[in-house]
């Protein structure tokens, strides 16, 4: 695998997306904050569709948040306006209050890494604003579903 395509991790969650007018920069390439928008609906996506948690309960409801600690992008090649990707999202590590992520954005026949990003999102409580112990069932769902590729 060449240094532009990266390999999957083996419980990568997908979903497709085509690069739109709106993600595009005037030299009609993605302007790069507009990929951090595209990843953070995959998460959202993940826990929902994924693991089969409602994003918008454990936010609303049961006021836990999962804000971002840490981010570090690569920006490997450009991707244009109709352009069909994919994104994929694994589980790096799995903390008992954090959780560390990879996630890409690359072209789907051949593999062409476009972007990858390295996100640690820790679990908070959306009353007092402190780390919270990730919530049993989440934790349970990552494992069975998006086990980590390390300890």
């Amino acid at each position: 695998m060449s240094a532009s395509q990266a390999e999957p991790a083996p419980a990568e969650f997908r979903r497709p997306r085509m690069i739109r007018f709106s993600d595009c920069d005037p030299a009609g390439i993605v302007f790069y904050p507009q990929y951090f928008v595209m990843l953070n609906g995959l998460v959202e996506d993940w826990v929902s569709q994924g693991l089969g948690i409602d994003y918008h309960a454990l936010i609303s409801q049961r006021r836990v948040g999962l804000p971002t600690v840490r981010l570090e992008a690569d920006f490997r090649a450009v991707s244009r306006m109709g352009d069909q990707v994919s994104l994929g999202l694994s589980v790096e590590r799995l903390g008992s209050r954090s959780i560390s992520l990879v996630l890409r954005c690359f072209e789907p026949a051949g593999g062409e890494l476009r972007m990858q990003l390295k996100q640690v999102l820790v679990t908070t409580s959306l009353e007092s604003h402190r780390a919270v112990e990730i919530p049993e069932d989440l934790r349970a769902a990552i494992l069975r579903v998006s086990p980590p590729s390390s300890a």
